[in-house]
């Protein structure tokens, strides 16, 4: 016998906790995995303009790992291989003081860096090399020059491919639930399971993933107008 759609069902109650704190714990591993990509994709995109093959093969082998191995298998090497390597102890600790979460925010801030860095670099790239050299003729050294002249004009420029990647480090964190972190897609399965509403149950969580979706993408379109560059397009 069908069901009636009936959306009070799961928005009251126990429930709605179950959601609200899948929302919640969704906007930590957001958040937390972005700060780490943005910190390291701006060091990593530092480096690459570098000189020192060494280290910018490094970099570009970070970068092709992280682009080309799905999120899923990363997150899933973190949490579940590269802990076998450590001592029983150490495993037993990481267990008790949440592993699923931290090792989610390791696995997508690592993964996503190495697309921030791509989108700073192609930012850097677009800086006349002249800026550069006269940032240096001034006496400021490379990473002083980096830091006050060149990556402020390259974010500017980086802001659109920075806001994409931004949506889609949002929406991979549902990847998580894979291991047992409890956030939104997570907690939806939860309550679906427990009311049977299946249909009810994922349009909540998808609206969800779409308004926040959204509400990123429309505060990029103002950040990219605000921060335009005079004479680009």
């Amino acid at each position: 016998m069908n069901q009636h759609i009936n959306f009070s069902v799961i928005l009251q109650g126990q429930y709605a906790g179950i959601l609200i704190k899948g929302i919640e714990l969704t906007f930590e591993l957001a958040l937390f995995s972005w700060i780490l990509a943005f910190v390291l994709g701006v060091v990593l995109a530092t480096i690459r303009m570098t000189n020192n093959r060494i280290a910018k093969g490094l970099v570009s082998a970070f970068v092709a790992y992280h682009r080309n191995v799905p999120m899923l298998v990363q997150i899933m090497m973190w949490y579940f291989a590269l802990p076998s390597l450590l001592p029983q102890a150490t495993q037993m600790w990481i267990n008790q003081y949440n592993g699923e979460f931290l090792f989610s925010v390791i696995a997508i801030g690592l993964c996503m860096a190495a697309y921030i860095s791509e989108d700073i670099r192609s930012g850097l790239r677009g800086i006349p090399h002249g800026q550069f050299e006269a940032s240096r003729a001034l006496g400021l050294s490379y990473i002083r020059s980096m830091w006050y002249v060149i990556l402020p004009q390259a974010m500017r420029i980086a802001i659109p491919p920075l806001v994409n990647h931004t949506v889609l480090l949002f929406k991979n964190s549902s990847l998580a639930m894979a291991i047992g972190v409890a956030e939104l897609t997570y907690a939806t399965r939860q309550v679906e399971n427990y009311t049977f509403r299946t249909f009810e149950s994922y349009m909540v969580a998808s609206v969800f993933y779409l308004l926040l979706s959204l509400v990123i993408m429309a505060a990029g379109a103002l950040l990219t107008r605000h921060y335009r560059i005079p004479g680009s397009r």
